[in-house]
């Protein structure tokens, strides 16, 4: 097992702001949100131009890499992370060709998304999880790459309680496990019964062994920052219990991207999206399919000053990058009428005044 000592992290700056490649859409009333792309090139403009992001969140296929090269250096925007899915057991080789291709651009951390169940659908174990860490850090390790295993629907970590054990296992084994926060895939479950049945929790938030409120004390952000384990934290605005999204019904003809072929919530034709999305600065009439009211943004907020806090005043903090997921996949923006570019733009603006205002009152 290879292990390479980390890099220390000044905690008197803040982490990189980086902008997720599904959000860099121009969108508006006249040019909802879509699954088709702009290409590479248009998307790092506009990043680029928006003056508050340190570096583009991008994995390139393999016919893009030199691509990424040219706009890296012609926009003078990093690729410090990267991300993809994988199903344990099958993806491999998938896998080893994503590290290689993330140090070839110049990232340091890749994100894995885990199914999670393998291809036949059979769920997959915490030990497996811990030998798929295991593999995929050797791997990473040899091009320079950091694997982190994030918290997301129709993962293993969907349900969030498995966390801890993997991160333990993993850590005996003398090795850092490395954790991308994404609270989003809990926020929007808070106050959902069939969301939080989907994770298996339901039972146990109502009688108060699991707290997933960040408001409240001992919930599950303060546990895993007290871990030391939260490597990459990604910010999505999301209501507790929020709109679905009835602007993107399920189509069984057309493959989405990271829905494996055995969901936790099985979809049918005509199904809306899930309600992981919520605009982070409120919609013009016709931009958004619901209501909006300013303090359902408030758990999303109150997690990032979390971990903001967390990161100014402990010496060891592991938190290496922050990027803003505002994204174009059915159960998130698709078809909305708002610009998604300008709603991670504004995210990543909060973010950084979040951070003054932590190290003002630290």
């Amino acid at each position: 097992m290879t292990f390479i000592a980390p890099t220390p992290i000044d905690t008197t700056r803040l982490p990189p702001i980086g902008c997720n490649g599904r959000g860099v859409q121009d969108s508006s009333i006249d040019r909802p949100v879509s699954l088709a792309e702009p290409s590479i090139e248009e998307q790092f403009r506009l990043v680029k131009r928006c003056g508050v992001f340190d570096h583009f969140d991008r994995l390139p296929l393999p016919d893009q890499v030199d691509t990424f090269q040219r706009c890296i250096e012609a926009y003078s925007l990093p690729v410090h992370t990267t991300s993809w899915f994988y199903e344990l057991g099958t993806d491999d080789a998938r896998m080893a060709q994503n590290l290689e291709i993330s140090a070839r651009v110049g990232a340091t951390t890749h994100n894995m998304m885990i199914y999670a169940r393998d291809a036949s659908g059979r769920p997959v174990s915490d030990a497996e999880i811990v030998e798929g860490y295991l593999r995929c850090y050797d791997e990473g390790m040899r091009h320079g790459v950091e694997p982190t295993f994030e918290l997301h629907v129709n993962m293993w970590s969907e349900d969030p309680r498995r966390i801890v054990p993997v991160a333990e296992a993993v850590r005996r084994r003398g090795v850092p496990f490395n954790f991308t926060l994404d609270y989003s895939h809990v926020i929007f479950k808070i106050g959902n019964d069939e969301e939080l049945d989907i994770s298996g929790i339901r039972e146990a938030v109502a009688s108060g062994r699991l707290v997933i409120d960040p408001f409240e004390r001992g919930n599950l952000v303060e546990q895993w920052l007290a871990m030391g384990i939260v490597r990459w934290v990604q910010v999505r605005s999301v209501a507790p219990n929020g709109p679905r999204n009835i602007w993107a019904p399920h189509d069984p003809e057309k493959p989405v991207a990271a829905l494996p072929k055995f969901p936790s919530k099985p979809v049918r034709a005509g199904d809306p999206g899930r309600g992981i999305l919520y605009p982070f600065t409120r919609p013009a009439e016709g931009e958004w399919h619901s209501p909006w009211h300013a303090h359902a943004l408030e758990p999303t907020k109150e997690v990032v000053r979390k971990v903001l806090a967390h990161h100014a005043g402990q010496p060891g903090s592991r938190l290496r990058y922050i990027t803003t997921e505002m994204i174009t996949l059915p159960d998130y923006a698709l078809n909305a009428r708002f610009s998604l570019i300008g709603q991670n733009a504004a995210i990543a603006a909060w973010v950084r005044q979040a951070w003054t205002q932590v190290r003002t009152t630290a």
